[in-house]
């Protein structure tokens, strides 16, 4: 049985396919198309997807979508009676809603099918359905409570849910207006970071600051029995105007959240182009503590109503890793995991593998969990030898070699990291979700403190408020970090162990924390082994790990990847078991014969 699990028409568009029940290929739009978030139909992905698992249209049995526009269509009349929005709002929702209505026709246009062929086969999962079932189901527990927390899809904001074998039950939810992933899109508007994803720039940013502003965010969201919530509307406008969410060519943007009367109480908004100051560093840590409570509110009211030691996370706001690595310390839950793409591109997994296990072979027992993250393209040496030759007026400056024995490779890329050089490696599949994990990285040492400004300012070209992460060998975790749970998606934050912050300066923040993927022996594998040649060369088992992207989504092929490099202060890039110098001194201190 073959399913296609397709986001479109929304923020990270996406697909995935799936066949009997395991995951064979999941790719987000934005890669192809070179459009952080890009959104629409996900023809490109749809197609690579198909290519990767040697499939035809013809070939699906279900095309698996993640959203239902006519769901709660009670209390979305009932909302209209009570609130009476401007004539704009309902425009902007009916030309949301207008992409899923030719849906079917769309799709059959991409596909050189019929459109009563995409018909017969499709089927509507609502929104927080499956982002529930994308965090239970791939998870590696057979029990756990499940909870998603995000803006709004199909009318909801928050759900909880329980997960017991084959089934995903829903518990609880949360209606629009009301949302704790609007409150954040809300502050990080005010805080002058208007592009859409931006939420993550905030929360960096909060470590900066103290809570100073505490007291007077607490008005904007209350806090009420059995987990729920509401904000504060007279703050907001999502509700009465909409957020008018538009995608010309792709790219999403949200128009502004929130209401005068936010500035009322906050002061003045910090214009895009303005310095960060204190106040806006000291905003971001109110809102961080205010959305951690709000969170916790809702966890502990999950624990009372399934009291199961493991919790699954969705949901854009399940990237807020600053809140991910304290559940296990403010909340009774043990074990924590969080599907690499938890935010809307997640929701392809999770309406696939949904009419999986509602159908009768997916309804017996469950044989697979996601355990990594590598399910997109991946490039042989052939194509990275093509595009050597190609490129090779381009690389006249280059000293390039090739170094067949793997150990051999990651003995040579960790002295050069000892060496201080920043290296873009580009290996295996890409990744599937927003982070790097160790296939289409940038990587440096840790322990040297002026890689943090030199990348920030030289490589990636960012806010030099935001931090970096780290790769660290698993048996090597209590060793750098307190109380960490072993995480193969760098979806955590933990603090670094005090005695241990002055060794890794450029990956501990400002407050002395650290996202972290952990790397543990069954995955990863060349990856594994470059760590394992770090801490042999260094004494230490870490690797500064940061995106391989300059203001553009993480690089897919090799030419991307060669560009980003050629254009930027990367020193190496190792492209398979290829290497490319902008500094050919460095390859006369090799004592490796494997060239």
């Amino acid at each position: 049985m073959i399913i296609l699990g397709i986001n479109a028409y929304h923020g990270d568009a996406a697909a995935v396919l799936i066949r009997d029940g395991t995951l064979v290929a999941a790719v987000e739009e934005e890669r192809l198309r070179r459009i952080k978030h890009w959104a629409g139909m996900p023809q490109l992905a749809i197609e690579t997807c198909l290519r990767m698992a040697n499939a035809t249209a013809d070939e699906i049995d279900i095309f698996a979508i993640p959203r239902q526009p006519r769901a709660h269509w009670w209390r979305k009349a009932g909302f209209v009676l009570r609130h009476r929005p401007r004539l704009s709002f309902l425009r902007q929702r009916q030309r949301h809603h207008r992409g899923h209505d030719h849906l079917a026709a769309t799709l059959a246009d991409a596909l050189g099918t019929t459109c009563q062929s995409i018909e017969q086969r499709l089927f509507r999962v609502e929104h927080h359905q499956a982002h529930l079932d994308s965090a239970f189901y791939a998870a590696p527990f057979d029990q756990a409570a499940v909870c998603a927390i995000d803006g709004f899809g199909d009318f909801v904001s928050t759900s909880t849910g329980l997960g017991r074998g084959t089934t995903c039950k829903l518990l609880r939810r949360v209606y629009f207006p009301h949302s704790l992933g609007l409150l954040y899109l809300a502050i990080t508007q005010y805080l002058g970071f208007t592009d859409y994803g931006d939420e993550y720039k905030v929360m960096g940013l909060a470590a900066h600051g103290t809570p100073d502003f505490d007291t007077s965010m607490q008005q904007l969201v209350s806090l009420q029995p059995g987990g729920r919530f509401s904000l504060d509307l007279s703050f907001f406008c999502h509700w009465s105007s909409g957020d008018h969410m538009t995608w010309e060519n792709g790219r999403p943007t949200l128009g502004r959240v929130y209401s005068p009367k936010l500035e009322t109480l906050l002061g003045p908004a910090r214009h895009p182009k303005a310095p960060v100051e204190a106040r806006h560093a000291a905003i971001a840590a109110s809102l961080q503590r205010v959305f951690e409570r709000a969170m916790w509110h809702v966890l502990h009211a999950l624990y009372q109503q399934t009291r199961l030691p493991a919790l699954c996370l969705a949901g854009g706001c399940a990237l807020n890793s600053v809140a991910n690595g304290k559940i296990r310390e403010q909340t009774p839950f043990e074990h924590v995991y969080v599907q690499p793409a938890a935010a809307d591109s997640g929701t392809a997994l999770g309406a696939a593998l949904h009419v999986w296990h509602r159908s009768g072979h997916g309804r017996q027992k469950r044989h697979w969990h996601m355990a990594h993250a590598g399910w997109g393209p991946s490039f042989e040496d052939d194509a990275y030898r093509t595009l050597l030759s190609l490129r090779s007026s381009d690389l006249q400056a280059c000293h390039l070699r090739k170094i067949d024995d793997a150990e051999a490779l990651c003995q040579w890329v960790s002295q050069q990291v000892a060496g201080g050089q920043v290296i873009g490696w580009f290996q295996g599949p890409m990744e599937w979700g927003p982070r790097a994990l160790g296939h289409r990285s940038i990587l440096a040492d840790p322990r040297r403190p002026e890689m943090t400004d030199l990348i920030n300012r030289k490589v990636k070209t960012r806010e030099p408020f935001r931090p970096f992460a780290a790769s660290i060998l698993e048996e090597a975790l209590d060793d750098y970090f307190a109380h960490a749970y072993p995480d193969a998606f760098m979806t955590q934050v933990y603090a670094v162990r005090p005695e241990k912050r002055a060794l890794i300066p450029a990956v501990t923040h400002v407050d002395g924390s650290c996202r972290i993927q952990v790397v543990g022996a069954q995955a990863h594998s060349l990856y594994r082994q470059l760590l394992e040649s770090v801490a042999e060369h260094t004494g230490v088992p870490i690797l500064l790990n940061t995106s391989f992207n300059v203001q553009e989504p993480i690089v897919h092929t090799p030419s991307e990847a060669l560009d980003c490099f050629l254009r930027t202060d990367i020193d190496i890039l190792v492209l398979g078991h290829y290497a490319l110098l902008k500094t050919p001194h460095v390859a006369a201190h090799d004592p490796t014969h494997h060239v």
